[in-house]
């Protein structure tokens, strides 16, 4: 016992660090700056704006907001605090746009009480990373050996049924230790929704969601904290955005697919999960895809916004600036999408992506001509 919560102090210690350090391409524009402080001056300040949310496109944001701010001036300070954290900030309108990786909820879209905007910024894809230092071949995971492991059913890593999907592989007689978030999560959502469609154990005893009462598991705060877990938990395996597992060079398991193959996550495999037909309101699972080529555990990550801008009074040059910021994001903005390993938009999703974007008013006028 008193090695596992040493474990956890390590774990928590990485965290901050892979907060802090994990990513250079942030800048002092967006970054984890305090609510209150940076609330105001994205309410005073015509050349700034507030964004919280989402910690899976952390890294994406972190380079666009700063190539955005490098060629206008316009300062956008970004909080990485998790969907949930992202959307409640938007429903107390106190940021100017949050971001989350499922869309509002009919509780969440209750609470708001009006229409909101859900803008498609890109794919990307969950993995499924691991702490076996002697395992030097990615590991191979099927639905089932998924679902039993975070459902606490499969213990050890020298499991007859994990050893059976990765022939050839000395596994390590140790005890499976899980990851998983703390906190509301789109992350979360997009691998416990893949769950529901593989396993209907899965989806009979936890379901799908942005917070779910976990089997089992230790928890972390944002992609950052599950990172800092598995890095510093011998045995551990969790899920993190792919982008946090290149980035801090983590091993991830290849994931078996509908067609039967085993699909690394990469940017080719997370366009072949999002090349399919958007709905008018953007609003679409890309998890279990019948793309043969695609990796299973992909999501949308989506910017929302209130459709009408006159509120809480604001401006409509801070509305226009906003939508200014989001159209650039869904254009130039896509070229930094593959160096960080998220996948472009398509030009079909571009293209709703551009309608959504024009319907937002001030005081019922179009904000973009």
């Amino acid at each position: 016992m008193n090695k596992q919560l040493l474990n956890v102090k390590n774990a928590l210690y990485a965290g901050v660090i892979l907060t802090a350090v994990g990513f250079s391409a942030c800048n002092s524009n967006s970054g984890h700056e305090g609510t209150q402080d940076s609330t105001e001056t994205a309410t005073t300040d015509k050349n700034a704006l507030l964004g919280a949310g989402s910690t899976f496109v952390y890294p994406l944001f972190s380079k666009q907001f700063s190539e955005y701010n490098k060629a206008t001036g316009l300062k956008v300070n970004y909080q990485s605090i998790g969907s949930g954290g992202g959307i409640l900030q938007l429903t107390n309108k106190t940021v100017d746009f949050g971001d989350s990786d499922a869309p509002l909820n009919e509780e969440q879209t209750k609470k708001i009480g009006v229409d909101v905007l859900h803008i498609p910024m890109c794919s990307g894809a969950v993995v499924l990373s691991y702490n076996l230092p002697e395992v030097k071949t990615a590991l191979k995971l099927t639905p089932a050996l998924l679902s039993d492991i975070f459902l606490g059913k499969i213990k050890t890593w020298k499991d007859p049924k994990i050893a059976a999907a990765n022939t050839g592989v000395n596994l390590p007689d140790m005890p499976i230790v899980i990851a998983h978030r703390s906190d509301g999560s789109g992350t979360t959502n997009i691998f416990t929704t893949y769950l529901t469609k593989v396993s209907p154990e899965w989806t009979s005893k936890v379901g799908a969601g942005s917070s779910i009462n976990w089997p089992a598991g230790l928890g972390g705060k944002g992609n950052e904290g599950v990172a800092g877990l598995i890095k510093q938990t011998p045995g551990a395996i969790g899920y993190i955005e792919l982008a946090y597992a290149m980035q801090n060079k983590m091993p991830f398991a290849s994931i078996q697919n509908k067609s039967g193959k085993f699909i690394a996550a990469s940017v080719a495999s997370t366009s072949a999960a999002s090349n399919i037909k958007l709905p008018a309101d953007s609003k679409v699972s890309l998890s279990n895809t019948d793309a043969a080529d695609g990796y299973p555990i992909s999501g949308f990550t989506w910017a929302i916004i209130y459709k009408e801008q006159n509120y809480n009074n604001r401006t409509a040059e801070k509305s226009e600036a906003l939508l200014k910021l989001l159209w650039w994001n869904i254009h130039e903005g896509q070229k930094f999408c593959e160096t960080l390993h998220y996948a472009p938009l398509s030009p079909a999703a571009i293209s709703v992506a551009e309608t959504i974007l024009k319907s937002a008013t001030f005081g019922g006028k179009a904000i973009l001509k």
